[in-house]
């Protein structure tokens, strides 16, 4: 009896091992294949929403080209020689413009939506810097340009962040 239980253990060990090895490749194949998976549905994903995330990056170039001051001050002229309300429709303007382009904060990086912010807080503070020295509103548009005599406007800053954050995207 006890040969026949030694017997039926060397029958039963290779099957034993030959099971153990089939599982062992069959779990391998199966991570392989949801890796794959994984990886084909990550590529596919990055290929949709790649479009996405330029068009993010072209709406606030164009943001930063319409608050940069130079072009803000040609394109909102003022009504009336009243600085404040001139002022006040200036940063109107930047923070409405803003406001329309929130949403693209999705598809880019958040050091890139801060350097964005930070640009539109400095031009709003540049206006109202250049409001304090002026008595109309042609002064303020004027203190403005000034200003920017010297040194670039904070959108240009933003600006280059934006192309190389687009560039290395490719």
């Amino acid at each position: 009896m006890e040969t026949r239980i030694i017997d039926l253990l060397f029958y039963l060990l290779p099957a034993l091992i030959t099971g153990l090895i089939a599982y062992y490749f069959f779990s391998m194949h199966t991570k392989n294949e949801e890796g794959r998976r994984r990886f084909l549905l990550n590529k596919e994903n990055q290929k949709n929403a790649l479009p996405l995330r330029l068009q993010a990056y072209e709406r606030m170039a164009l943001f930063l080209e319409r608050i940069n001051p130079t072009k803000l001050l040609l394109r909102v002229a003022p009504t009336t020689a009243d600085k404040e309300q001139y002022e006040r429709v200036l940063v109107t303007t930047i923070e409405n413009e803003f406001d329309h382009n929130i949403s693209q904060q999705i598809y880019i990086s958040d050091e890139c939506w801060n350097v964005i912010k930070a640009s539109k807080n400095t031009t709003i503070q540049l206006i109202r810097k250049a409001a304090l020295n002026a008595d109309t509103a042609d002064k303020l548009r004027e203190n403005v340009l000034s200003s920017l005599m010297e040194k670039q406007p904070p959108s240009a800053t933003a600006l280059a962040y934006i192309k190389k954050e687009v560039g290395d995207l490719w």
